[in-house]
């Protein structure tokens, strides 16, 4: 899927972020609530106006589910059946969703680390999450 220069640029990044996983989830979550606010059906127990704690709290699972896939991007599929699982059979997330939370993803991303996300790094991260969110989608055939 990605190859050894875009792996490189996936794992930098992440180590940019690592720590600060709740922070950037929860911004993350709030972006993608304002710019698409179809999307907060899925998240009915954080409320109209979500409260800090829990949109870090969920904007922390968010993010750690990143890192297991970034940890395991050379078999994306074993370290994230459980979560396809849940997403297609007990929660059942629209798939056109995941293009607009990469989307808003990418974005927090920018925002944050500017000059540090290079053109480069942007494409390996859109590759990649690209890659997370074939391999969510694939239980629901």
């Amino acid at each position: 899927m990605l190859n050894t220069q875009e792996r490189a640029h996936v794992a930098q990044v992440w180590d940019l972020i690592a720590g600060h996983e709740a922070h950037f989830g929860a911004e993350l979550l709030l972006r993608l609530f304002t710019v698409y606010p179809s999307t907060k059906i899925y998240f009915k127990h954080l409320g109209a106006c979500p409260d800090e704690v829990l949109l870090l709290s969920h904007g922390q699972r968010v993010l750690e589910a990143v890192g297991v896939a970034v940890q395991h991007v050379d078999n994306l599929r074993a370290a994230l059946s459980p979560l396809a699982d849940l997403h297609a059979h007990v929660l059942r997330v629209d798939p056109a969703n995941f293009p607009l939370l990469i989307q808003c993803f990418q974005v927090v991303l920018a925002s944050h680390l500017q000059d540090e996300f290079t053109v480069e790094m942007q494409a390996a991260w859109d590759k990649f999450l690209t890659g997370v969110a074939i391999v969510l989608t694939e239980k629901y055939r």
